[in-house]
């Protein structure tokens, strides 16, 4: 299927692995806070957990480690503020951002973003990356009953944004992201975070491309 970015007035970006490469962030901070809590699970364990929101997360590993010490709540807090200080110091933009989202504006395409990360790091994610400006919308899943795969935090950007399902171009870098866009009914581009093993799953998505400037080469002359 050829991506024609004529057929949609919105495109919403996913925001870990797609906007920035923060999956080995997240690594590292759950690897951080589980080991202090007596863990012995490594990075290659999360994978498993990968796209979820970060409470989904620490409950699911906490059914499966049964810490006693310390409360999923303290530790979901403990890996949000590490990320925090993870992002201020190694925040990057992934390669072709910067011009998708230039080309986009340029375009006229409404903007959006619909993460599982909580807000305080959308804030934090836009702010050191200084790209606030090109969103007209943006929403965590923190604020949804479900997060991903549920399609609540695509319904709700496309909702504010007043765009129909089927105008709306999802970018994806993860399963549960795919689903989560597929479910709201949604076309889904995936570009697969490099960190990952690349799950054969992905050929759900509609259109698929090894980085952002390949699909900005795709959509500019579309």
């Amino acid at each position: 299927m050829e991506l024609d970015l004529s057929q949609f007035d919105t495109v919403i970006f996913d925001m870990d692995g797609v906007l920035i490469d923060s999956e080995p962030l997240w690594k590292i901070a759950l690897e951080e806070v589980f080991y202090a809590a007596g863990s012995t699970l490594t990075k290659q364990d999360f994978q498993k957990t990968v796209g979820l929101r970060i409470d989904e997360v620490v409950a699911f590993w906490h059914r499966h480690e049964g810490w006693k010490n310390v409360s999923p709540r303290e530790m979901e807090l403990q890996i949000v503020s590490k990320m925090q200080e993870l992002i201020q110091a190694n925040a990057t933009p992934l390669k072709g951002v910067i011009e998708t989202l230039e080309f986009l504006k340029g375009q006229n395409k409404k903007i959006g973003l619909a993460t599982s990360s909580y807000t305080v790091l959308i804030d934090a994610v836009l702010k050191e990356l200084g790209i606030k400006e090109y969103f007209d919308s943006t929403h965590s899943a923190e604020h949804e009953q479900f997060g991903k795969p549920h399609p609540a935090v695509y319904l709700a950007v496309s909702e504010h944004l007043k765009s129909a399902p089927n105008k709306c171009l999802v970018i994806e870098d993860s399963l549960n992201g795919i689903i989560s866009a597929k479910a709201a009914k949604m076309k889904v581009v995936c570009i697969p975070e490099k960190t990952h093993f690349v799950d054969p799953k992905l050929i759900l998505a509609d259109y698929h491309f090894e980085d952002m400037l390949g699909m900005l080469d795709k959509i500019r002359f579309s």
